[in-house]
Order: C-alpha cells, then structure tokens, then sequence
C-alpha cells in the first residue's frame, strides 16, 4: 500500500490536496453551537379559560387533554400546571422520537379532546415545539417615550413576533408584559340596580351591538354591489353612547352606567427594561436546532423590521445568546491552535532538523481539516465538545507519523539510499501503524455506543477524535512515506551547526539521567510496586471525595431570576416590590441591563409570581457571574414580602420545567389532598437541611378565596338559576371578553368588568 504511494507522488499529492479541499469547505459550513444536540424532544401545550379558577383549569381541561396524550407512543413524562384561566402541558419525548410525527400525534389528540373541554374556551388548545425550561437564545425590548404601550405591543406582535416566528429553528416568541389593545367597559352596579338593569344585559347589548357578519351582495341586470354595513365599533368613544336598554321611555346608555376607555385585555402584567415600561420579547428556538444559525437569522432581519415601525419605538437587543457560544468557541479554536504549535515545537526540539520535522507535522493539519469534512457529512457542529476532541487527537495523530519517519532514518542510518530506506521501513512498519491507529480507535467505541443524554453528549466527541485518528493513519501510510523518500537527506550529507551540537549534549545528558533513574527503580522492584498502589489507592480516594456533577456553571454572562410574593398579593404591590428588587440588582456594577417582568405569562402563570434577567458585564470588567449571585442575596433578602431566587441556567435542562431552582423533586400522589398535606411539610424538613438554599414549591393553594354558597331554592323562588349567578359573577370578576374587534391587522376584545372600586371589596 505505501509502495503505490511513495512511487506516484503527484497522486499522493491531489489525494491530499482533496483532503485539505473538503475538508476547507467542510468548516467554512460548519454550524457553531456550545454543546452537540442532547435536546429531548418536547412539545408545550397551551389552554386559556379566562376567569377559571385553577381547579377549575385542572379538572375540566387538564385532565381531559392529559387522559388523550398518555395514548400517545413515546411519551417519557408528562407535566401540568394550572392557574387562573390558563393550563399549561409538557410533554417530553424520547429521545429517538422524531419531534415533527410527535407533533402531529399531540394535535390529533387535542381534536379527539375537544368535544370533552368548557364550550366557552375563546380559543381551542394550542401547542409549541418548544421546551418550556430552555433559555431564550435572544431578548428584544420595545419602548417608546412618546406611543403608548399598547401601540408598542401592536408592532410588537404584528410586525416582529410574526416575522420572527417565521425564521426556521424558532419555536415561539414570548411577550413578556404584553399590552394588546381592548377597549374596557367598567360598570358601577349601583347605576344599573337603580335602573333595574343586570349585568347580562350589558354583555348582550355589546356582542349585539358590535357586529361584523357578512351581509351578501345585490345582483343587478349589469352589475353587482357588495354590501356593506357599519356595524363593527373600534374604539372606547364608539361604545360609549351604546344603547343598553329603555327604561321610562328614555334610553339607557352605556356611558350612563360605567365608563368606558382605551384599555389592554390583561392590566395585570408588566415588564420593564431596567427602569422603563417595555414590551420584551424572548426567542426560544426549537429543540435539535442550532443557536448561532437562529440567532444569525433574527439579526439579520432586524433592519428590516426597524424600518417597517416608527422611529419614535425603540427596539433594543437585551442578550445575545449567541455571543458567549462564539467566545467559548473561539477559546477552544485558540488552544487547538496553541496545541497544535506546542506539538511541532516539542517534535523539532528532540529531532533538530527542519525537513524531519515538516514532514510528521504536516499530519497535523491534514488530520484535523480532513475530520472537519467527516463532521460535515455526519451533520455535527464546532462546538466545545468536538473541538476538544481534536485538542486531544493532537497528541494522538503525530505518533503514526514520527513512528513511520524514525523507521525510515533508520534505514537510511544503516547506509540504504532514501528511496529504498522510504520502501523498506514504510513496509516494514505500515502493520503497526494500521495496529496502532485501529486500536486508539477502539478505546472510544464504549463511549460512542453509550445511551441516554450522557452518550448523546459524547456520541459526536468519540466519532470525532476517531475520524481525526482514522485520517492521521491514513495521512502516515500515504504522505508521510512519500515525502520522506523525496525530502530527506542521506544520513552522510546532514551537517549539524553547533546549536544542533549542544542541544545534542543536552539530549545526551537527559537520556544518561533516565538510564540511572531507569536503573534504581529495577533495583527497588518491591518499593516500586508498593509506591504504585499507594498512587492507585490516593486516585480512588481522591475519585470518591472530588464534588461530582453533570455540567459545571458555565458563566454566559446572564442571570436569571424567580422572585415570588405572598399568595393573593395585588397587581400594585407585586409591582413595587418588584421594582425594588429590579433597583437593588441594578446598582450593582457589574451588571450591565435588566429585563423584569410580573403577571402570568411565558413560564409562571402564577399572579403573584416574576422574573428577572440581568445581562452583565463583559467577563474581564467583572467578577464571576458566581459570585455576583452569591453578593446579591443578602441585599434581595433585605426586602420583606417578597422572595428573589436566583440562578444561572445551566447549558443543558432536561425535563420541562424551568423551576426557581436547579434541582427539581416532584411529588406523585393518586390522593389530592394527601399530595396537598404532606408537600409542605416536606418543604419544611428540607429547608433544615445545612447544604440546601432557595428550597420552595410551586404549590401555591393558600390563595385568599370567597366562596358563594348558592340557596338553589330561593334561587328559583325568584327565577334565577345557578347558571345566572356563575355567569354574572363571570363578568362582573372574570374581566370577560364578551366581544371582538376585527381590523386588518389584528382582532382585538372588549372586556366587561365592574368599577374597580367594586372589586377591592367582597362585600
């Protein structure tokens, strides 16, 4: 085989000229990304009932989508959480499943499940290939000093959501303290008892009064007109001189019995970006798809986008995930380079002569640039774990060479010419070689044939450094033989100078240290052998009490944060804690923004939950993002009524659920309120623990509640049903959207409600 090769150069030659070809072509196309696609495959469904109590959510809509999607094959667990009018699903598959069929499969159930949910949901479930629990990869804010929000939130979710949600790899775009625009009809229920008016009536003369149906089209003799009717009301002045009944023979207006005004459909949720009302919106890319390429795709856009709105919103970039990923990308590339340059050093400071060295070292770059071309074709990424691999294979591809070169001097040493030294000692070596290649090979096939997200994390680093391997044995049969014959010199010819001659010396004198070291050490066999258990027994020592773990904290330059008040907190003060909180972790000088909102959205759908993103400082202008965290607790402790639990999300989450802390315990129980008894008290053991901070929970049943007895039979005495009073309590507490707005542009609702004063007292 080396003979074919030595013999014509100039095809040994173009055969590594294609190597180093695709294997340029190979990294110029390369993804980047931090870690190898471990991502199981998940799916989030989404169920609103506005105004349902969270039991409510649980019983009539979780249970009955859960009892569906339990059918569905490959299915590894499944999660719910339900609040005020909203549910939320996971469902993680395994890893084998494709995400594409599982989402089919997750909506043929949703319509198997349909007929069994609340008639009166606004809209049906929904789902996302998303998981909830991963980090958004990019985070925009909105705000303008001079539109009001819900003007922000129009570009907001017209413009970028929209066009966002189209670029491939994005799973959702979440709006953090969205602002939609409703118009809000506030009625005080002292007007309508004095006018004898219900709360129903209301509702029926809105959806009555504002219409959009379609009205046909007269056919003339020549020519047809379509017919059009102005029956859709836009705005909080439209509604306001609204008939709602007569009463004395005199109208009743709207207006007479409330107010009326340009609202949002949710008032309870907001978001700031560092101290300023914003509209953020989060990016979350699908599971198995490459960050850099998502977020390379968003920025892209973005100019686009800012010329589409007014200059008067600004759109700012809050975090960029992709930028920590290139840095820690980039410091792998500089020690693979760094090791790659030590390598060639180490090889000329022990042979001292240029065309000897040039000669193994080119296996080097051949090796490393022809995997590139191997990982291409295998559909892998430049990330941390690949190119640590050929860091590693480095040391590994250069033995095949400088075995073959030493062999072939050899040879020449002996008096052969340099083309029958090439012929002899590549022959007479090239088995070991191919013996020495298999079997470093061999040494990762457990690790390539390891299962779950331990073996797909390491699945690309084997095949990588074994593919580097495999190309360093083929480069040292083929090149390596080749150039020796063309470029060595014969042994007579070589003329040393006297750096060659006194590093010779030094050589020398290392080589008689060893002998004599060498030599003690076969004297001393049985000291030897106890001195080598002694370093055997200190590894299974040290192996046993070294601090295990999966992933070290890796530092992105972001924190993120659950903070989490009293159940039953208002709207108004979860928003002045928060604010404390978001001002306490902005004073510190290492953080660069922040993103905070509260209210039920994106993760929490819990009212008296929020969330907290802080982007630091670059790395060099600041301590640890470690460190940072660890300083800011006793500061956030200092605010009473309000809990802050920080964190720094780790690169891989696994499982569904983005908690207030890094490590989950879920508690399973067929008996509720066994379930409901005994997770306190479990809390309450744990947080005794000395090793243990941040233990909480995400039960959350001690809400303030007024329960309304029903007197069925005075009910019906009077004519009223228990239908009646629900609904009436609906819209009177429920902020209901009793109608909906059309434009071109988006649909928007109108929300019945009592007078505000109405709703702080039970009475």
């Amino acid at each position: 085989m080396t003979e074919f090769f030595i013999r014509r150069p100039v095809m040994t030659t173009l055969v590594m000229a294609a190597i180093l070809l695709f294997g340029i072509l190979g990294y110029r196309n390369l993804p980047v990304s931090d870690l190898p696609n471990v991502d199981f495959p998940t799916i989030l469904v989404t169920a609103s009932l506005p105004g349902a109590s969270p039991e409510t959510m649980a019983s009539s809509v979780a249970t009955p989508l859960e009892k569906q999607f339990s059918t569905i094959a490959g299915v590894d667990s499944m999660n719910s959480s339900s609040g005020l009018g909203l549910t939320q699903i996971t469902l993680t598959f395994a890893l084998g499943r494709n995400i594409d069929a599982a989402a089919q499969d997750v909506q043929a159930m949703i319509t198997k499940a349909a007929p069994q949910l609340p008639p009166d949901m606004p809209i049906p479930p929904s789902f996302q290939k998303v998981n909830p629990a991963d980090q958004p990869v990019f985070y925009l804010a909105l705000s303008s000093p001079t539109l009001p929000l819900y003007k922000v939130d129009e570009y907001a979710q017209t413009f970028i959501s929209q066009r966002i949600s189209t670029i491939s790899g994005v799973a959702q775009v979440l709006i953090f303290g969205t602002q939609k625009y409703a118009v809000r009809v506030q009625v005080d229920p002292d007007a309508l008892a004095a006018r004898g008016i219900g709360i129903d009536e209301i509702r029926s003369a809105i959806e009555q009064g504002n219409v959009n149906l379609p009205t046909g089209i007269l056919q003339g003799p020549h020519q047809a007109f379509t017919v059009e009717t102005a029956g859709q009301l836009t705005d909080a002045a439209a509604y306001r001189p609204l008939i709602v009944a007569y009463r004395n023979g005199s109208p009743v207006r709207l207006q007479d019995v409330g107010s009326v005004s340009d609202s949002v459909e949710n008032d309870k949720v907001a978001s700031w970006y560092n101290d300023t009302r914003a509209i953020v919106l989060a990016i979350q890319r699908q599971p198995g798809t490459n960050t850099v390429e998502v977020v390379d795709s968003i920025r892209a856009i973005l100019p686009v986008l800012r010329a589409q709105i007014p200059p008067s919103v600004d759109i700012s970039i809050l975090y960029d995930r992709s930028l920590s990923i290139r840095e820690s990308v980039h410091d792998v590339k500089f020690t693979l380079v760094l090791a790659v340059c030590l390598v060639v050093l180490v090889i000329f400071l022990f042979l001292r002569n240029l065309s000897a060295t040039i000669i193994p070292s080119l296996a080097l770059p051949f090796s490393i640039v022809g995997t590139f071309a191997i990982m291409y074709l295998l559909g892998y990424s430049l990330d941390n774990l690949s190119l640590m691999a050929l860091t590693l294979a480095v040391g590994f591809v250069v033995d095949d060479a400088i075995v073959m070169l030493e062999n072939i001097v050899r040879h020449m040493e002996q008096g052969k010419g340099v083309l029958e030294a090439a012929l002899h000692g590549s022959k007479e070596i090239g088995f070991t070689i191919l013996s020495m290649t298999l079997s470093l090979v061999v040494v990762f096939l457990p690790v390539l044939f390891m299962g779950g997200v331990v073996g797909r994390l390491l699945h690309e680093f084997a095949v990588t450094i074994g593919a580097a391997i495999l190309v360093s044995g083929v480069v040292s049969l083929t090149l390596t033989p080749m150039l020796c014959s063309r470029f060595l010199k014969p042994h007579g010819e070589i003329r040393h100078g006297r750096l060659f001659l006194a590093s010779e010396k030094v050589l020398v004198a290392m080589l008689r240290a060893y002998d004599s070291t060498l030599t003690r050490v076969l004297r001393h066999r049985l000291a030897t052998i106890l001195f080598s258990f002694v370093l055997l027994g200190g590894t299974i020592y040290f192996f046993l009490v070294i601090p295990k773990g999966f992933l070290p904290n890796e530092d992105t330059g972001a924190i993120f944060g659950f903070t989490e008040a009293a159940q039953g907190i208002s709207f108004d003060d979860m928003m002045r804690h928060q604010q404390e909180i978001s001002r306490i972790v902005r004073s510190d000088n290492s953080v660069k923004s922040a993103m905070s909102s509260i209210g039920p959205s994106g993760p929490n759908i819990a009212s008296n939950s929020g969330r907290i993103f802080l982007m630091l400082k670059p790395r060099e202008e600041r301590k640890s993002a470690d460190e940072i965290l660890q300083s800011m607790r006793p500061k956030l402790a200092t605010v009473p009524g309000v809990r802050a639990f920080l964190q720094i999300l780790p690169p891989i989450r696994i499982g569904g659920q983005l908690t207030k802390s890094q490590y989950q315990l879920t508690l399973q129980s067929p008996d509720t309120e066994e379930l409901y008894r005994l997770s306190p008290v479990l809390e309450a053991k744990l947080r005794e623990l000395p090793g243990l901070q941040d233990v909480t929970s995400d039960l959350q049943i001690a809400n303030p509640q007024i329960n309304v007895a029903i007197d069925r039979e005075k009910a019906k005495s009077v004519g009223i049903t228990a239908l009646q009073i629900e609904d009436a309590l609906f819209s009177a507490y429920g902020s209901r959207q009793v109608s909906t707005i059309f434009t071109p542009t988006n649909a928007y609702k109108v929300v019945l409600e009592l007078d505000p004063k109405y709703q702080e007292d039970p009475s």
